[in-house]
């Protein structure tokens, strides 16, 4: 694939360390590309990681998991499937992680969590591995794509902890799975879009096509642990959305702001499926248009010439209208309508949308930089 400086889908991305003082150890990453195949057919990854450690170098670990599921995806993205694609970026990144703990004893320890979105023309392939969320926003209603692997969840789904009982419970942020361990962790490629789907249906959604006006959110629990699913589809759905990116991060620090909160956006506009001209096509459009223009021009020339050799003395043609009027009857001559010429209207041209760069720092050319800014 081949990088390029413009996404085909608006993107917004935005990071903030939190209240409690802490270095921010979340990274983030947005890539557009083109595939390189005949329809030079646009693609955007973007990956958002969580380190964990704390001062075993969170964030560390977190940039390296960026920087290798990114540079993989580049270098595999139109060779392979889609998720052998990103299975295989992450369990690179992983074993980077790792060997690079296992060479410096200050950062031994650290791991990150991580959700990806591969996005090919609109398309979705999703993976996940930790508590960093991705959501679907479509129509009215928010959908949690990914699942936590976290303690807790796997409580919840074996029936010993009940979703209320599993609130402010102690082993909430128990991570059960993460990149940076001994063992490459085991990469979900669930999208779950129902709650009775087994996981082989979930699986199966993988390649989803997404519809105008979806909108895909990609999330770390400084955001989720303190603002509930409907209050974040309540602020994405209603304002604009840097007014509800800013509100959100706002909202998570009035409660608390005690973890990194960052999330990105992917919008799909509305009538995806409309595709632009190509090139060929344009010109194509342009010749007819001018043949055309020619013919019409020519007929009008040709009734000119045939109206100055008509002699002047022929009676020029009337239509009776009849009009009624009250205790009378009036009928008055009335001239032809003289023919119009109708041309066909010119193309418009179509501006490519770009990504939004991110909050806190001036605007860059993607992929965006994964060390994030202090505000």
């Amino acid at each position: 694939m081949r990088r390029v400086h413009r996404s085909h889908l608006p993107v917004l991305a935005l990071t903030h360390p939190g209240m409690r003082g802490k270095n921010n150890e979340d990274r983030y990453g947005v890539t557009a590309f083109r595939l390189e195949d005949a329809n030079r057919t646009p693609a955007l990854l973007a990956v958002l990681c969580d380190g964990i450690g704390g001062h075993r170098a969170g964030e560390v670990a977190a940039e390296i998991a960026v920087n290798r599921i990114s540079s993989v995806v580049a270098e595999k993205g139109d060779r392979l499937p889609p998720t052998d694609v990103l299975q295989s970026a992450i369990v690179t990144a992983s074993q980077a992680i790792y060997q690079q703990a296992q060479s410096n004893h200050h950062q031994e320890g650290m791991g990150a969590t991580c959700a990806c979105a591969f996005i090919i023309d609109h398309r979705l392939y999703l993976t996940n591995v930790g508590d960093s969320r991705a959501y679907l926003l479509r129509g009215d209603e928010i959908r949690q794509l990914s699942t936590d692997h976290t303690w807790i969840q796997e409580a919840i789904e074996k029936g010993v902890l009940t979703p209320e009982q599993a609130q402010g419970h102690p082993n909430t942020h128990v991570i059960r799975r993460f990149l940076g361990s001994p063992q490459p962790p085991e990469v979900d490629l669930r999208i779950h879009l129902s709650d009775d789907e087994d996981d082989a249906t979930a699986r199966a959604n993988q390649g989803m096509q997404l519809k105008g006006g979806d909108l895909l959110l990609l999330c770390s629990d400084g955001l989720t642990d303190l603002v509930a699913d409907e209050e974040i589809a309540n602020a994405l759905l209603h304002q604009p959305l840097q007014e509800a990116a800013d509100g959100l991060v706002e909202l998570a620090n009035l409660r608390g702001g005690h973890d990194n909160i960052t999330l990105i956006t992917i919008q799909v506009p509305q009538n995806p499926q409309g595709k632009r001209r190509s090139p060929a096509a344009w010109l194509l459009v342009g010749i007819l248009v001018m043949l055309l223009v020619g013919l019409a021009t020519a007929v009008w020339a040709g009734g000119f010439l045939d109206k100055r050799a008509l002699p002047t003395s022929l009676p020029t043609p009337t239509v009776r209208v009849t009009l009624e009027l009250p205790g009378s009857r009036v009928t008055q001559p009335s001239p032809l309508p003289l023919p119009t010429s109708t041309f066909p209207p010119l193309p418009t041209a179509v501006l490519t949308p770009s990504a939004t760069a991110p909050i806190s720092s001036a605007a860059t050319l993607t992929p965006w930089p994964t060390n994030t800014r202090q505000p």
